[in-house]
């Protein structure tokens, strides 16, 4: 995603604090057995734990800076861990890496929201579903839109910029982040402009980038419906990643997902085993 691109150097310092989703991930691809499949890879924020914890994964994202990054962090890696690492450059959207090859397909964080088209949504799922072994699963999670930030930004033609956060760079440096989110209730997008501005000590601006990340936000139902076409069936919804029953405070919709059909062909199966 070209957005990423000149991004890829800074992801981690905006990101690294966001763990909460890890374990939840890594448990899913321990209780698969591997292997697995991380879409939107990124720079290895999740998929660097799941190898550790013993799983084979293949990590996938369009930005070739980010697996550059993601590379040179997985081969600082025990030589045990990095055999468990594969990496490709491409789209979620029209992946193929053989069929029924993975026990679970997981997108971390909002990258599927990154499809802005509902015949995007549908070729990445279609691409999923033909990874994922007859029982396997899907995990993906993406915000919980809410209407009450939403709303008051609808009538603003402009927007106002705002000071977002701030990251202490090892060098002595500062990042200041600048945002500006406008939303459109039409198409259900949501552009935010970043502006991130490195400071030296002095206090003099060292370099100036800008980013625009681009997001179509999805409701529960909206969701569900497109899952269900696609050829999936819910397991689980959640709405945070402790399992926390799902509900209108919920901040997360956390989907776990599994083949239609599959766990109907899986009680057959044991039912037949209990016969014999």
């Amino acid at each position: 995603m070209p957005e990423y691109d000149l991004y890829a150097k800074i992801y981690d310092f905006e990101y690294d604090d966001i763990v909460d989703d890890i374990p939840f991930y890594r448990d899913l691809a321990v209780q698969s057995g591997g292997p697995a499949l991380e879409l939107a890879c990124g720079t290895g924020r999740v998929l660097i734990p799941v190898a550790e914890a013993g799983i084979e994964v293949v990590g996938i994202d369009v930005s070739a800076p980010m697996l550059a990054v993601a590379q040179e962090k997985v081969s600082l890696l025990p030589s045990d861990v990095q055999g468990r690492i594969t990496l490709y450059e491409g789209s979620m959207r029209d992946f193929d890496l053989g069929e029924g090859r993975f026990a679970l397909v997981y997108i971390p964080f909002r990258s599927f929201l990154h499809l802005l088209t509902v015949e995007d949504q549908l070729a990445a799922l279609a691409a999923i579903r033909r990874s994922l072994r007859p029982d396997g699963r899907l995990a993906l999670a993406f915000f919980n839109p809410r209407l009450d930030l939403i709303a008051p930004r609808l009538t603003q033609r402009g927007g106002t910029i705002f000071l977002e956060d701030s990251y202490d760079l090892l060098n002595g440096e500062r990042l200041l982040q600048w945002a500006c989110t406008r939303y459109d209730a039409t198409t259900q997008i949501s552009r935010t402009e970043r502006m991130y501005d490195r400071v030296a000590a002095d206090g003099q601006l060292v370099e100036r980038t800008y980013r625009q990340l681009t997001l179509r936000w999805m409701y529960r139902y909206e969701a569900e419906h497109l899952f269900i076409r696609a050829g999936f069936e819910v397991e689980a919804l959640y709405g945070d990643f402790n399992r926390r029953p799902f509900d209108t405070g919920s901040e997360e919709q956390v989907w776990v997902l599994r083949v239609s059909g599959s766990r109907n062909a899986s009680r057959r199966r044991a039912s037949r085993r209990s016969r014999l």
